[in-house]
């Protein structure tokens, strides 16, 4: 295998490191597979029943009907649903745990938690229709996180944040029943559908898939995202580091991996401790460095500045570095080789979650009653592991680069508008008069098939250049931050002059990184303001804006692209979902929905080929509105 894979120097020195040590990684096993199952790629492979499995010969010669009679249609959409509902349900089980949280704060049982943004708190209760007048945060905590729990299970009627989208919006979902009731009642009837004998209608399985995937985005991710705000604070703009080179030879390096803020804030509040340091110190430390892996990094570093250690195909390379002293995880894109890897250094690697455990893995239950106490536990067994840290074999990369991360749909009111003059005006006037072409949404995980994160810097600079202001999140806004790209200073070197004149005007980078994956939901909030702002249409799917995930890897990532493509969005994914086995399926996707919700998806390997298909979307919405020519067109677009 070439060393030199990932285009990341810090990435490709631990992947050489552990190709001399005869380590296996992420890109062995990947490599080990191929070629990939060609039925599994289509979606043609049907494990429904015992009856199969069954196979569909996409070139026509053998077998096209499954033992019970299931068509390619049929067999490869039912898949792609069953894995949009196990998408949404990881989303909706990490928001259910966070407004649990919430109800624990409210009752006093969770006393290591506090009430960080009260405003916002008090805000959503009376969205919620809760009276907030002479009562404290306590009781108002209570009783939201109490109506929010509440919808998870409820079976019928209406969930409170899907009433934020715009009339359009909602009235394209009323028409085709794809409102969503309960989070729970989605998901479950998604899966009952797939049940073998059951739903066998290609296109009213993908309504289920939509169905499923708004109760993901604006209910269970938008319960997440405004719980953790209010619990742990709104993130706000922020100065940090990104890449292995934030690790340190001389501390004990604890790095915070998974998805769940609830544990990780109280490990870096607990590492900050007086005590704990000096306690670090009796073991020979000069102190204790906490850094964040995949989204539980993300989390951390837009509320509280936390160091970015790395996205998720580099959680083996930071073992691999031999600083690690505990790698903390609690759940989501936890690879299981990740443990494999640490068994050949000292790294402790610490389960926290009932619902992901991992063999030959030291576990310590997380309980949100005990959040404080469970913190400084195990930052005590990562101090006591620093002495049995070889020397020898610490080869920690040098590369770390600034970032500037937290901007958020309140707070970019104020960079927009100003202090006392907070609006999206500013923004909506530059997209009208050409500065800015669009907003993009560049987000998802990284994958060894699609360049390992060196697609998601490949697109979105060359949407930049092309005046598209870009909005991350998750990994993809770690491998942008690698390179350089979440800087104010990068307008000037990547950026087209219309959006470098936006970014110069505000002082922001020309790429926003605004959270973790679940943070999704933010965008399609934003997307309600600048349509509230007006001038730029009257639903989603007027907006010239459009969404992509070069190097999707999840299940979750099919459940966000769909509420984004439901919601009116072009959705572009680097890899196709597997579907493409059926001419029909694919078709249905990729054109006919566009005329029913008005959103649709693209599929491009190519990550400056797909920046030009959101590009030429973009603008025909600007022609569709009526809007002026982008006011400086460079060169021209590439044919797609």
């Amino acid at each position: 295998m070439a060393k030199k894979i990932t285009g990341n120097k810090a990435s490709d020195a631990m992947i050489e490191r552990a190709a001399k040590e005869k380590i296996t990684t992420v890109w062995d096993r990947f490599m080990a597979q191929c070629p990939q199952c060609g039925f599994g790629q289509l979606g043609l492979c049907c494990t429904v029943c015992n009856m199969g499995p069954c196979r569909i010969d996409p070139y026509g010669k053998g077998p096209q009907l499954g033992t019970c009679g299931a068509d390619a249609d049929i067999i490869s959409s039912r898949n792609m649903v069953r894995s949009v509902a196990v998408g949404a349900a990881s989303h909706a089980d990490h928001a259910r745990d966070l407004a649990h949280t919430l109800l624990l704060v409210g009752e006093g049982k969770a006393r290591d938690y506090t009430i960080r943004n009260p405003e916002k708190l008090r805000r959503i209760a009376r969205e919620y229709g809760i009276d907030v007048s002479a009562k404290d945060n306590i009781q108002v905590a209570k009783e939201l996180g109490q109506e929010m729990l509440a919808e998870f299970g409820q079976q019928e009627g209406e969930p409170t944040f899907p009433k934020r989208a715009p009339k359009r919006q909602q009235d394209i979902w009323h028409k085709l029943n794809i409102f969503p009731r309960g989070v729970d009642r989605e998901v479950t009837e998604t899966l009952c559908r797939t049940h073998e004998g059951m739903d066998n209608d290609y296109q009213n399985l993908i309504r289920s898939a939509m169905k499923v995937s708004l109760a993901d985005g604006w209910v269970g991710s938008m319960i997440a995202t405004e719980v953790s705000d209010i619990l742990f604070g709104a993130p706000y703009p922020i100065r940090s580091k990104v890449n292995l080179g934030v690790l340190k030879k001389d501390e004990v390096n604890i790095l915070i991996h998974g998805h769940e803020p609830t544990l990780s804030d109280q490990i870096v509040s607990a590492a900050q401790d007086k005590e704990m340091v000096e306690f670090a110190k009796k073991f020979g430390a000069k102190g204790i460095t906490v850094a964040g892996i995949c989204c539980t990094a993300n989390e951390n570093l837009v509320r509280r500045g936390v160091p970015v250690a790395g996205n998720f195909l580099q959680q083996e390379l930071a073992i691999l570095t031999g600083a690690v002293e505990a790698m903390v995880v609690d759940i989501q894109c936890i690879m299981p080789g990740t443990a494999q890897v640490a068994k050949n250094f000292h790294t402790k690697v610490i389960s926290t979650s009932s619902k992901a455990r991992f063999m030959e893995v030291e576990h310590v239950e997380f309980k949100e009653e005990k959040a404080g106490e469970i913190a400084r536990e195990i930052v005590k067994k990562a101090i006591e592991n620093f002495p049995n840290r070889d020397k020898k074999r610490v080869e920690i990369p040098e590369e770390s680069l600034d970032l500037v991360a937290g901007f958020t749909v309140e707070n970019i009111f104020h960079h927009l508008g100003g202090r006392f003059r907070s609006s999206y005006r500013p923004l909506n006037d530059n997209i009208i008069n050409g500065r800015i072409r669009g907003i993009a949404g560049v987000v998802g995980c990284d994958n060894p098939k699609n360049q390992s994160g060196a697609s998601h810097t490949q697109m979105v600079k060359e949407l930049i250049k092309h005046d598209v202001l870009v909005v991350q999140t998750g990994c993809s806004a770690i491998a942008c931050a690698r390179d350089g790209l979440l800087v104010p200073e990068a307008a000037a070197k990547y950026a087209g002059k219309g959006l470098q004149e936006v970014c110069a005007a505000v002082g922001i980078p020309p790429v926003l990184h605004s959270g973790a994956c679940v943070d999704n939901s933010r965008v399609l909030i934003a997307c309600c303001e600048i349509l509230k702002e007006g001038g730029l249409g009257e639903g989603i799917d007027d907006l010239p804006v459009a969404g992509a995930a070069p190097e999707w890897m999840s299940e979750k990532a099919m459940a966000i692209g769909w509420y984004f493509v439901a919601s009116g969005v072009l959705v572009v994914f680097g890899s196709p979902m597997r579907v493409l086995g059926s001419k029909n399926v694919t078709k249905h996707i990729t054109e006919d929905i566009e005329k029913i919700v008005g959103g649709k998806w693209a599929f491009e390997d190519n990550p400056i080929k797909a920046a030009h298909i959101m590009i030429e979307h973009m603008d025909k919405k600007r022609a569709a509105l009526k809007l002026k020519p982008v006011m400086y067109e460079t060169e021209e677009k590439i044919t797609v």
